[in-house]
Protein backbone atom coordinates (compact mmCIF):
# COMPACT_ATOMS: atom_id res chain seq x y z
CA UNK A 1 0.00 0.00 0.00
CA UNK A 2 1.79 3.32 -1.01
CA UNK A 3 1.14 6.14 1.77
CA UNK A 4 -0.98 7.97 -0.17
CA UNK A 5 -3.49 4.96 0.41
CA UNK A 6 -2.48 4.24 3.85
CA UNK A 7 -3.38 7.95 4.79
CA UNK A 8 -6.66 7.85 2.77
CA UNK A 9 -7.65 4.70 4.77
CA UNK A 10 -6.95 6.80 8.35
CA UNK A 11 -9.72 9.38 6.25
CA UNK A 12 -12.36 6.57 5.57
CA UNK A 13 -11.97 5.38 9.00
CA UNK A 14 -12.58 9.07 10.41
CA UNK A 15 -15.11 9.54 8.13
CA UNK A 16 -17.12 6.23 9.70
CA UNK A 17 -17.46 8.19 13.06
CA UNK A 18 -19.96 10.33 11.60
CA UNK A 19 -22.27 7.30 10.62
CA UNK A 20 -25.93 8.26 11.61
CA UNK A 21 -25.14 11.95 12.73
CA UNK A 22 -24.46 13.66 9.60
CA UNK A 23 -27.66 12.80 7.53
CA UNK A 24 -28.56 13.80 4.50
CA UNK A 25 -24.98 15.47 4.13
CA UNK A 26 -22.40 12.67 3.23
CA UNK A 27 -19.79 11.21 6.08
CA UNK A 28 -16.23 13.02 5.56
CA UNK A 29 -13.29 12.00 6.58
CA UNK A 30 -9.86 14.62 6.69
CA UNK A 31 -6.51 14.05 7.46
CA UNK A 32 -3.25 16.05 7.47
CA UNK A 33 0.08 15.29 6.64
CA UNK A 34 3.63 17.18 6.31
CA UNK A 35 6.56 15.43 6.02
CA UNK A 36 5.23 12.27 6.77
CA UNK A 37 3.88 12.31 9.53
CA UNK A 38 -0.18 13.18 10.53
CA UNK A 39 -0.56 16.98 11.88
CA UNK A 40 -4.22 17.18 11.96
CA UNK A 41 -8.10 14.93 11.55
CA UNK A 42 -11.11 15.80 11.54
CA UNK A 43 -14.33 14.13 10.29
CA UNK A 44 -18.11 15.81 9.63
CA UNK A 45 -19.32 14.91 13.17
CA UNK A 46 -23.11 16.55 12.68
CA UNK A 47 -25.62 17.90 10.44
CA UNK A 48 -25.34 21.28 10.17
CA UNK A 49 -22.04 21.88 11.79
CA UNK A 50 -18.41 22.28 10.95
CA UNK A 51 -17.13 19.49 7.73
CA UNK A 52 -14.67 17.33 8.16
CA UNK A 53 -11.63 19.81 6.52
CA UNK A 54 -12.46 22.44 8.93
CA UNK A 55 -12.05 20.59 12.29
CA UNK A 56 -9.00 18.99 10.51
CA UNK A 57 -7.59 22.50 10.21
CA UNK A 58 -8.79 24.05 13.86
CA UNK A 59 -6.93 20.57 15.10
CA UNK A 60 -3.50 21.72 13.37
CA UNK A 61 -1.67 22.93 16.19
CA UNK A 62 1.34 24.98 13.95
CA UNK A 63 -0.61 26.65 11.38
CA UNK A 64 2.63 27.86 9.35
CA UNK A 65 2.96 23.22 8.10
CA UNK A 66 -0.55 24.02 6.23
CA UNK A 67 1.30 25.64 3.13
CA UNK A 68 3.69 22.74 3.11
CA UNK A 69 1.04 19.90 4.14
CA UNK A 70 -0.99 17.25 2.12
CA UNK A 71 -4.73 17.17 2.71
CA UNK A 72 -6.28 13.60 2.40
CA UNK A 73 -9.87 14.05 2.08
CA UNK A 74 -12.74 11.02 1.50
CA UNK A 75 -15.01 13.44 -0.68
CA UNK A 76 -14.65 16.00 -2.40
CA UNK A 77 -14.02 19.82 -0.87
CA UNK A 78 -17.62 21.24 -1.00
CA UNK A 79 -17.67 24.32 -3.08
CA UNK A 80 -21.32 25.93 -1.93
CA UNK A 81 -22.28 28.04 1.31
CA UNK A 82 -24.85 25.49 2.82
CA UNK A 83 -25.15 25.53 6.39
CA UNK A 84 -21.13 26.16 6.12
CA UNK A 85 -19.04 28.03 4.20
CA UNK A 86 -17.37 26.20 0.89
CA UNK A 87 -14.21 23.91 2.50
CA UNK A 88 -12.71 24.27 -0.98
CA UNK A 89 -12.05 27.97 -0.51
CA UNK A 90 -10.91 27.21 3.75
CA UNK A 91 -8.26 25.43 1.73
CA UNK A 92 -6.80 27.84 -0.54
CA UNK A 93 -7.31 30.36 1.91
CA UNK A 94 -4.50 28.13 4.11
CA UNK A 95 -2.32 27.70 1.03
CA UNK A 96 -2.23 23.61 1.29
CA UNK A 97 0.40 22.73 -1.24
CA UNK A 98 -1.67 19.17 -2.39
CA UNK A 99 -4.96 17.66 -2.22
CA UNK A 100 -5.96 14.01 -2.36
CA UNK A 101 -9.56 12.98 -2.87
CA UNK A 102 -10.81 10.05 -2.76
CA UNK A 103 -14.31 10.52 -4.43
CA UNK A 104 -15.74 13.54 -6.83
CA UNK A 105 -19.01 14.52 -5.17
CA UNK A 106 -21.60 14.23 -7.87
CA UNK A 107 -24.11 16.86 -6.32
CA UNK A 108 -24.72 19.43 -9.08
CA UNK A 109 -23.56 21.89 -6.74
CA UNK A 110 -20.14 20.78 -6.23
CA UNK A 111 -19.79 18.14 -8.58
CA UNK A 112 -16.25 18.99 -10.26
CA UNK A 113 -16.22 22.71 -9.26
CA UNK A 114 -14.48 21.69 -5.58
CA UNK A 115 -11.13 20.95 -7.60
CA UNK A 116 -11.57 23.83 -9.79
CA UNK A 117 -11.24 25.78 -6.98
CA UNK A 118 -8.25 24.26 -5.59
CA UNK A 119 -6.61 23.79 -9.12
CA UNK A 120 -7.30 26.75 -10.06
CA UNK A 121 -5.22 28.61 -6.97
CA UNK A 122 -2.51 26.20 -8.12
CA UNK A 123 -2.92 23.65 -5.05
CA UNK A 124 -1.95 19.53 -6.85
CA UNK A 125 -5.03 17.67 -7.16
CA UNK A 126 -5.39 14.39 -7.04
CA UNK A 127 -8.24 12.13 -7.21
CA UNK A 128 -9.80 8.66 -7.31
CA UNK A 129 -7.06 7.35 -4.43
CA UNK A 130 -9.06 4.56 -2.93
CA UNK A 131 -12.60 5.84 -4.97
CA UNK A 132 -14.42 2.47 -4.98
CA UNK A 133 -14.27 2.32 -0.82
CA UNK A 134 -15.02 5.77 -0.50
CA UNK A 135 -18.45 5.22 -2.54
CA UNK A 136 -19.20 2.49 -0.90
CA UNK A 137 -18.91 3.77 2.51
CA UNK A 138 -21.21 7.08 1.34
CA UNK A 139 -23.58 4.54 -0.99
CA UNK A 140 -26.62 6.10 0.71
CA UNK A 141 -25.52 9.62 -0.26
CA UNK A 142 -24.53 8.62 -4.19
CA UNK A 143 -27.80 6.65 -4.52
CA UNK A 144 -30.31 10.15 -3.33
CA UNK A 145 -28.25 12.02 -5.36
CA UNK A 146 -27.72 10.27 -8.66
CA UNK A 147 -31.00 7.94 -8.52
CA UNK A 148 -33.04 10.93 -6.94
CA UNK A 149 -34.57 8.11 -4.46
CA UNK A 150 -33.30 6.99 -1.05
CA UNK A 151 -31.04 4.01 -0.82
CA UNK A 152 -33.42 1.04 0.12
CA UNK A 153 -32.23 -1.89 2.24
CA UNK A 154 -34.24 -4.79 2.97
CA UNK A 155 -34.19 -6.97 5.94
CA UNK A 156 -35.83 -10.29 7.35
CA UNK A 157 -35.31 -13.25 9.53
CA UNK A 158 -35.95 -16.42 8.27
CA UNK A 159 -36.17 -20.03 9.48
CA UNK A 160 -34.44 -23.06 8.01
CA UNK A 161 -36.83 -23.96 6.23
CA UNK A 162 -37.69 -20.39 4.93
CA UNK A 163 -40.73 -18.98 6.58
CA UNK A 164 -40.92 -15.41 7.79
CA UNK A 165 -43.90 -15.98 10.39
CA UNK A 166 -45.96 -18.56 11.12
CA UNK A 167 -49.56 -19.13 8.60
CA UNK A 168 -51.63 -16.94 12.17
CA UNK A 169 -48.29 -14.11 11.44
CA UNK A 170 -46.67 -14.73 14.45
CA UNK A 171 -42.94 -14.62 14.17
CA UNK A 172 -41.03 -13.88 17.52
CA UNK A 173 -38.59 -15.25 17.45
CA UNK A 174 -37.11 -16.52 14.51
CA UNK A 175 -33.42 -14.33 15.27
CA UNK A 176 -31.65 -14.46 18.57
CA UNK A 177 -30.71 -11.92 20.70
CA UNK A 178 -27.14 -11.17 19.12
CA UNK A 179 -28.97 -10.64 15.74
CA UNK A 180 -31.63 -8.64 17.14
CA UNK A 181 -29.47 -6.26 18.93
CA UNK A 182 -27.31 -6.18 15.49
CA UNK A 183 -30.76 -4.62 13.67
CA UNK A 184 -31.04 -2.04 16.56
CA UNK A 185 -27.21 -0.74 15.79
CA UNK A 186 -28.84 -0.66 11.99
CA UNK A 187 -31.58 1.31 12.82
CA UNK A 188 -29.70 4.13 14.70
CA UNK A 189 -27.37 4.04 11.31
CA UNK A 190 -30.59 4.63 9.26
CA UNK A 191 -32.85 7.65 8.23
CA UNK A 192 -36.07 5.43 7.84
CA UNK A 193 -37.69 2.32 8.60
CA UNK A 194 -41.14 0.85 7.22
CA UNK A 195 -43.13 -1.85 7.71
CA UNK A 196 -46.58 -2.44 6.27
CA UNK A 197 -49.87 -3.39 8.01
CA UNK A 198 -49.85 -6.97 9.05
CA UNK A 199 -46.27 -6.67 10.35
CA UNK A 200 -47.64 -3.75 12.24
CA UNK A 201 -50.73 -4.83 13.27
CA UNK A 202 -49.45 -8.97 14.18
CA UNK A 203 -46.02 -7.82 15.80
CA UNK A 204 -47.01 -4.28 17.15
CA UNK A 205 -42.89 -3.06 16.62
CA UNK A 206 -41.96 0.06 18.54
CA UNK A 207 -39.25 0.33 15.41
CA UNK A 208 -37.30 2.70 17.89
CA UNK A 209 -33.69 2.04 18.63
CA UNK A 210 -33.20 0.04 22.16
CA UNK A 211 -30.36 -2.27 22.41
CA UNK A 212 -28.16 0.62 20.44
CA UNK A 213 -27.16 4.06 21.62
CA UNK A 214 -27.72 6.47 18.40
CA UNK A 215 -31.38 8.51 17.20
CA UNK A 216 -34.64 6.81 16.26
CA UNK A 217 -35.10 6.61 12.46
CA UNK A 218 -38.47 8.24 11.33
CA UNK A 219 -40.78 5.12 11.33
CA UNK A 220 -43.01 4.22 8.26
CA UNK A 221 -45.98 2.37 8.07
CA UNK A 222 -48.28 1.53 4.63
CA UNK A 223 -51.84 0.99 5.74
CA UNK A 224 -53.46 1.82 2.70
CA UNK A 225 -57.39 1.92 4.04
CA UNK A 226 -56.24 2.91 7.75
CA UNK A 227 -57.73 -0.30 9.62
CA UNK A 228 -54.81 -0.46 11.92
CA UNK A 229 -55.76 0.21 15.84
CA UNK A 230 -55.17 3.45 17.24
CA UNK A 231 -53.42 1.75 20.17
CA UNK A 232 -50.48 0.55 18.57
CA UNK A 233 -46.86 1.38 19.26
CA UNK A 234 -46.14 3.07 16.00
CA UNK A 235 -48.87 5.73 17.13
CA UNK A 236 -47.51 6.88 20.36
CA UNK A 237 -45.96 9.96 19.11
CA UNK A 238 -42.99 9.15 20.97
CA UNK A 239 -40.99 9.46 17.73
CA UNK A 240 -41.88 11.06 13.87
CA UNK A 241 -44.01 8.67 12.28
CA UNK A 242 -45.35 8.41 8.35
CA UNK A 243 -48.48 6.84 7.57
CA UNK A 244 -49.07 5.94 4.08
CA UNK A 245 -52.33 5.57 2.81
CA UNK A 246 -55.29 6.44 0.22
CA UNK A 247 -57.89 8.14 2.54
CA UNK A 248 -56.33 11.76 3.94
CA UNK A 249 -53.39 13.86 4.53
CA UNK A 250 -53.68 14.98 7.86
CA UNK A 251 -50.73 15.89 10.14
CA UNK A 252 -50.54 16.25 14.37
CA UNK A 253 -47.51 15.86 16.84
CA UNK A 254 -45.27 13.40 15.33
CA UNK A 255 -47.71 11.79 13.14
CA UNK A 256 -48.38 12.41 9.42
CA UNK A 257 -50.93 10.52 7.57
CA UNK A 258 -49.63 11.28 3.70
CA UNK A 259 -52.58 10.49 0.92
CA UNK A 260 -51.12 8.79 -2.19
CA UNK A 261 -53.40 7.96 -5.07
CA UNK A 262 -55.72 4.45 -4.82
CA UNK A 263 -52.93 2.48 -7.21
CA UNK A 264 -49.75 3.75 -5.51
CA UNK A 265 -46.12 2.15 -5.97
CA UNK A 266 -43.39 1.62 -3.65
CA UNK A 267 -41.99 4.23 -6.04
CA UNK A 268 -44.85 6.67 -4.80
CA UNK A 269 -43.13 6.18 -1.29
CA UNK A 270 -39.67 6.78 -2.19
CA UNK A 271 -40.78 9.72 -4.44
CA UNK A 272 -42.51 11.15 -1.03
CA UNK A 273 -39.42 10.59 0.66
CA UNK A 274 -36.65 11.22 -1.47
CA UNK A 275 -38.87 15.41 -1.57
CA UNK A 276 -37.88 15.23 2.78
CA UNK A 277 -34.44 14.16 1.83
CA UNK A 278 -34.44 10.65 3.31
CA UNK A 279 -31.32 9.40 2.26
CA UNK A 280 -31.87 5.97 3.18
CA UNK A 281 -34.77 3.49 4.90
CA UNK A 282 -34.38 0.28 6.29
CA UNK A 283 -37.44 -1.79 4.76
CA UNK A 284 -38.48 -4.35 7.81
CA UNK A 285 -41.22 -6.66 6.42
CA UNK A 286 -43.30 -8.39 6.01
CA UNK A 287 -43.37 -10.73 3.09
CA UNK A 288 -45.79 -8.75 0.89
CA UNK A 289 -44.40 -4.88 1.48
CA UNK A 290 -40.58 -6.90 1.09
CA UNK A 291 -41.84 -8.64 -1.93
CA UNK A 292 -43.36 -5.79 -3.32
CA UNK A 293 -39.70 -3.50 -3.42
CA UNK A 294 -38.03 -7.04 -5.03
CA UNK A 295 -40.78 -7.09 -7.69
CA UNK A 296 -40.13 -3.09 -8.70
CA UNK A 297 -36.59 -3.98 -8.50
CA UNK A 298 -36.55 -1.14 -5.76
CA UNK A 299 -33.45 -2.25 -3.61
CA UNK A 300 -29.74 -1.82 -2.94
CA UNK A 301 -29.05 -4.21 0.00
CA UNK A 302 -30.91 -7.25 1.42
CA UNK A 303 -30.04 -8.39 4.80
CA UNK A 304 -31.18 -11.78 5.28
CA UNK A 305 -30.90 -13.56 9.10
CA UNK A 306 -31.48 -17.57 8.75
CA UNK A 307 -32.06 -19.25 11.98
CA UNK A 308 -31.89 -23.14 12.98
CA UNK A 309 -35.20 -23.03 13.61
CA UNK A 310 -38.63 -24.24 11.60
CA UNK A 311 -42.12 -23.57 11.17
CA UNK A 312 -42.98 -26.56 9.06
CA UNK A 313 -45.47 -24.72 7.60
CA UNK A 314 -46.32 -20.65 7.24
CA UNK A 315 -45.85 -17.27 5.23
CA UNK A 316 -42.97 -17.98 2.81
CA UNK A 317 -39.64 -15.47 2.81
CA UNK A 318 -38.70 -13.49 -0.14
CA UNK A 319 -36.56 -15.04 -2.67
CA UNK A 320 -33.20 -13.49 -4.32
CA UNK A 321 -32.38 -14.50 -7.45
CA UNK A 322 -28.45 -13.88 -6.79
CA UNK A 323 -26.00 -14.78 -4.86
CA UNK A 324 -25.09 -13.27 -1.21
CA UNK A 325 -21.91 -11.28 -1.35
CA UNK A 326 -21.16 -11.15 2.62
CA UNK A 327 -21.98 -13.13 5.41
CA UNK A 328 -21.58 -13.34 9.34
CA UNK A 329 -22.18 -16.07 11.41
CA UNK A 330 -23.65 -14.70 14.59
CA UNK A 331 -24.21 -16.77 17.65
CA UNK A 332 -25.94 -19.67 15.31
CA UNK A 333 -27.94 -17.43 12.99
CA UNK A 334 -26.38 -16.54 9.33
CA UNK A 335 -26.36 -13.50 8.41
CA UNK A 336 -26.04 -12.84 3.85
CA UNK A 337 -25.65 -9.72 2.41
CA UNK A 338 -26.82 -9.13 -1.18
CA UNK A 339 -25.92 -5.91 -3.06
CA UNK A 340 -28.26 -5.77 -5.94
CA UNK A 341 -26.76 -6.48 -9.07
Amino acid sequence: MNSDESYMRRALELAELGRGHVSPNPMVGCVIVYDGKIIGEGYHREYGQAHAEVNAVHSVSDKDLLSKATVYVTLEPCAHFGKTPPCANLLVEKKVQRVVIAAVDSNPLVGGKGIQILKEAGIDVESGVLEKEARMQNRRFFTQIEKKRPYVILKWAQTLDGFVARSDYSSKWISNASSRRLVHKWRAEEDAILVGKSTAKYDNPALNVREWTGPDPLRLVIDSKLELPANLKLFDRQTPTICYNTLKSEQTENLEWVQLQKDFSTQDILDDLYARKVQSVLVEGGAFVLNKFLEAELWDEARVFTSQNTFGAGIFAPVLKQPHQEYLHIDGDLLQVYYHV
